[in-house]
């Protein structure tokens, strides 16, 4: 008889895609690294970031802003954090990325019709789309939404796990009551948007919601704002590392905070996380100009 469940417990084992045998969670993260640590002139900046994620121990890594980059040079970032697979979607201008600790399978580079590009990958049975939107465009933003939108649509065809993450320059409904519009972050980007329309950032003076709200009616849960409150835990830009460059004080930064950057994903791996969050803290103020989003996923909690 025990031998019978031992037998039944490995087969059940076996069956649940997107976790191996031996893995009771699964952690992932996310990570807009600021113009390739200066287009590869800041080693010190890069060797602190490859600790902080190797201390993180995470499965799979999505990374963005990785210029100058080559697929060699992102496999040495990978092999820091323990992580022996990387994809990288392109050499030239902002290119975004993947490393797993599992093996991974190129799906598409996808380029047209999108500013920067997306990568879509699958790893350990979860399809991955990493994701850079423009920064400097409502309207092509929500124009590569909607292209983004019909590949997950091919997507879910297939596999009912998937995640959609990276740097959506673009702001979520769900944060629309935490922003100010009399604080230090509209004031600002009032004076560099005006008559800008949808050519610029801001819809009548506010933030447009339309390009998250797209996403998340797919549908694609947002995992980050069932595990944090307020935009001090959920900021993800600007980091503190911006101000010497800006000439601001940190207390300034944090106060303009905002949350553009996302781990979107299926219904089914909502179901799955059990924790997410900004990497907003002390250790992460001047690794970049972004912050980290991360996600944990626990396998027992398969329906």
């Amino acid at each position: 008889m025990k031998r019978l469940l031992l037998l039944l417990s490995i087969a059940l084992l076996a069956i649940k895609p997107g976790f191996s045998q031996s893995q009771e969670q699964l952690k992932v993260i996310s990570y807009n690294i600021w113009n390739g640590f200066d287009w590869g002139k800041d080693d010190a900046r890069r060797a602190e970031l490859q600790q902080w994620v190797a201390g993180q121990q995470p499965d799979v890594v999505a990374l963005q802003e990785l210029c100058k980059y080559t697929p060699e040079k992102l496999k040495e970032d990978a092999k820091s954090w323990g992580h022996p697979y990387s994809v990288l979607l392109k050499t030239t201008g902002y290119s975004v990325g993947l490393t797993s600790r599992f093996p991974i399978e190129l799906k598409e580079k996808i380029l047209e019709g999108l500013h920067h590009g997306a990568l879509h990958c699958q790893t350990n049975g979860i399809d991955f789309l990493v994701v850079h939107l423009h920064p400097g465009s409502i309207q092509r933003r929500r124009d590569e939404a909607k292209l983004l939108a019909n590949k997950i649509d091919e997507i879910r065809k297939q596999n009912s796990r998937y995640m959609v993450m990276g740097d959506f320059n673009a702001h979520s409904p769900y944060d629309a009551d935490l922003y100010d519009p009399n604080g230090s972050l509209l004031t600002r980007m009032k004076k560099g948007d005006k008559g800008k329309g949808l050519e610029g950032n801001l819809v009548d003076g506010d933030f447009d919601y339309a390009v998250i709200s797209s996403f998340l009616s797919l549908p694609l849960g947002d995992v980050v704002r069932k595990h944090t409150q307020g935009m001090a835990q959920r900021g993800s830009f600007p980091g503190r590392a911006l101000a010497a460059v800006n000439k601001e004080k940190p207390e300034e930064l944090d106060k303009r905070k905002e949350r553009i950057d996302y781990i979107l994903v299926s219904p089914e791996l909502e179901q799955q996380c059990v924790n997410a969050w900004v990497g907003n803290g002390e250790a992460n103020w001047l690794l970049s100009d972004h912050y980290p989003v991360i996600a944990v996923f626990e396998a027992n909690e398969l329906q």
